[in-house]
């Protein structure tokens, strides 16, 4: 994996991709936003860009299904086995993980998360279908975030809405799944399009319910050429290792950016 991981940089994270920059938000209702709001939420974002520099922060995005919910447990669980490593494997760094978690209104998702026993935090966001930068530096208040070289936000459960939001974070990981079809991205390009790496989730099921794998990396690899792509199962564990590999080297290289020594 090359690059670097973006912590403490004032920029996105550059882990091995450039995603293409995401495009200015307009309001739910499709009307141009008022001239001073685009200009907030971005300066809203390089806040948190200065609050994270220390940890690795990762903004998740998937349709309602796709199991993004159930790929946090799985990680939250398997935390010891993503310890941040260097490439050659000479320091481990333990991994110490916060998540905050958008949805409508209830808190399920949260209460599920909190039994792995990493502190989450409940964003509700009532009517609106994404995230915003400010709602996650009101949250992160409430996480001892040095504490912390990992913070996972888990975004409200649609594909499309939070894809032009920047939270400040390092890493936007999409996710999709077997049964949401082969031509995922090219329907909804947006996100992929700002991703720095791609899921293809529920690979377990993919031959019975007759996935077509080679069309749907075609398709990913046309709108997004600049993610990396992983395919895995989050239930069964399979093809988890190397997106683990992939995550504690982003975690090693956002420590060791902090602490060269």
């Amino acid at each position: 994996m090359d690059g670097n991981c973006g912590c403490s940089s004032g920029s996105t994270a550059s882990i091995g991709v450039t995603p293409e920059v995401t495009p200015k938000a307009t309001s739910q209702k499709g009307l141009p936003l008022p001239p001073n709001e685009p200009a907030r939420r971005d300066r809203d974002a390089e806040h948190n860009r200065v609050l994270f520099r220390h940890l690795l922060a990762l903004n998740v995005l998937s349709s309602p299904g796709a199991g993004k919910t159930t790929l946090v447990q799985r990680l939250l669980q398997d935390r010891d086995l993503i310890s941040g490593a260097d490439p050659l494997k000479s320091h481990y760094v333990p991994v110490k993980a916060g998540v905050i978690v958008g949805d409508l209104a209830p808190d399920r998702d949260a209460k599920r998360l909190r039994k792995t026993g990493v502190p989450v935090v409940q964003i509700n966001t009532g009517d609106r279908c994404y995230l915003e930068a400010d709602r996650i530096t009101q949250a992160a208040q409430q996480l001892d975030l040095a504490a912390l070289n990992l913070l996972i936000i888990e975004n409200v459960g649609n594909l499309i809405c939070p894809a032009p939001y920047d939270l400040g974070e390092d890493l936007r990981l999409v996710l999709m799944s077997v049964t949401e079809g082969e031509d995922t991205a090219l329907k909804y390009p947006t996100p992929f399009k700002s991703a720095h790496a791609i899921i293809i989730n529920k690979i377990d099921i993919a031959e019975a319910i007759g996935f077509k794998r080679d069309e749907a990396l075609r398709h990913l690899r046309l709108v997004a050429p600049q993610a990396l792509i992983f395919e895995l199962s989050a239930t069964t564990g399979q093809g988890l290792a190397s997106f683990y590999a992939y995550l504690g080297q982003a975690i090693f290289q956002c420590q060791a950016k902090m602490d060269p020594n």
